[in-house]
């Protein structure tokens, strides 16, 4: 008979226990519930059923309300306004809390891919990628917020009419930074490419830290043409052999894009420019194809003036000609791009450290030294280079 009441009471226990566990689950599910109707709105990154791994995303970007980004543009004026690319117009503007930014708007219907892709891109850091900061969606329009980079794009020091005199150093310096951004896009998991890249998509900041733009950008556009910009000519350019016939993007085809920048750092020149023999080539077809450098001095850069070495504009040159390789196997990764680069810098920093105002130019060296490397790269059309990779 004693064993009825200890019965009795564990089944009460039990019970009790059940009861407790039903009610935990229970309030779990109502505070869920609550949290996501606090956050709900028109927006499509607040519906329904994401999952958690999209709430944690979402800490990496910030949704900007319409009124606010027209309160930063001044209702987006002209007088705001600072370019257009292929995503669309581009505003610069000041937040509330003096924040500097750059936004880039389109019109478009809004899409819960959009943001997905603009949660993954926010979580992206890096010294030389222009950082995505948020995103909104409001009206059939859509917004990208980025950090805003006060010295404007490469193209524009370039090519531009209030370009500034960029000395050898500062080109090869600017080279590097491009040349991380891109080396850091490619070792992300999964790897992203760019896509665009090219010298209106590297921005430097007001120390002349290069940062690049745009990645992933193209991936907001869908099947749209890569071509859709007033610079249709000038993109095309950028693009490999690959991209054009098949239209297959890879790390290489950004590699290819890469090559391009450098000739233009060189030369001051855009590369769809006829080459300096006057031919019907572009530059980048003359570079392709050239058998020897002695028209190599037509070709640079006339206000690098006295700032470089004669070795130090081979070495770019012949890394130049290894990433425009037609051969997309052939072209190196951009973390090896990235150490010689660097090498070529630490090497020209010694030499014209050492050598001061002597610095040997193509207009008062010989060019022994280069001439005799390029009929065997011509004939081979391949360069045998050690790869070494620096992380």
């Amino acid at each position: 008979m004693s064993s009825t009441p200890a019965a009795a009471i564990g089944v009460a226990v039990g019970a009790l226990a059940l009861i407790a566990v039903l009610l935990l689950v229970l309030w779990f599910c109502i505070f869920r519930r609550k949290n996501a109707s606090e956050t709900g709105s028109s927006d499509p990154s607040t519906q329904e059923g994401t999952n958690v791994a999209m709430e944690l995303s979402m800490r990496e970007s910030r949704r900007f309300e319409m009124e606010e980004l027209a309160q930063a543009t001044k209702s987006f004026t002209n007088k705001s306004l600072i370019g257009t690319g292929k995503f669309g117009e581009v505003y610069k503007g000041l937040l509330q809390d003096g924040v500097l930014v750059s936004i880039k708007k389109r019109t478009t219907l809004p899409t819960q891919e959009f943001v997905n892709e603009v949660r993954y891109l926010s979580s992206i850091k890096h010294r030389n990628l222009v950082t995505l900061l948020g995103y909104c969606q409001e009206s059939n329009m859509q917004f990208l917020v980025y950090e805003y980079v006060p010295n404007g794009n490469v193209s524009n020091h370039l090519y531009g009419a209030g370009g500034s005199r960029l000395e050898f150093r500062n080109r090869l310096a600017i080279s590097i930074g491009a040349a991380k951004g891109l080396a850091h896009l490619h070792s992300l998991s999964p790897r992203l490419i760019h896509k665009d890249f090219k010298t209106a998509n590297v921005l430097v900041d007001e120390n002349f830290i290069a940062k690049v733009a745009d990645a992933g950008v193209p991936n907001f556009l869908g099947r749209e043409d890569v071509g859709t910009s007033s610079h249709v000519v000038a993109d095309h350019i950028f693009l490999s052999p690959e991209v054009q016939e098949f239209r297959r993007f890879s790390e290489k085809s950004d590699v290819y894009a890469f090559g391009v920048f450098l000739l233009e750092l060189v030369s001051g020149r855009e590369a769809s420019e006829p080459s300096p023999s006057r031919s019907s080539q572009t530059l980048v077809e003359w570079m392709q194809n050239i058998t020897d450098y002695t028209d190599i001095p037509a070709m640079i850069d006339e206000r690098l003036g006295g700032t470089y070495t004669a070795e130090g504009v081979e070495e770019v040159i012949t890394l130049t000609l290894i990433c425009l390789d037609v051969s997309s196997a052939k072209r190196p990764t951009m973390s090896y791009v990235v150490a010689e680069l660097e090498r070529i810098l630490d090497k020209e920093v010694s030499l014209t450290t050492v050598m001061g105002e002597g610095i040997q130019t193509y207009n008062d060296a010989k060019h022994y030294a280069i001439s005799a490397k390029i009929p065997e790269f011509s004939k081979n059309r391949t360069l045998v280079v050690q790869y070494s990779v620096k992380i």
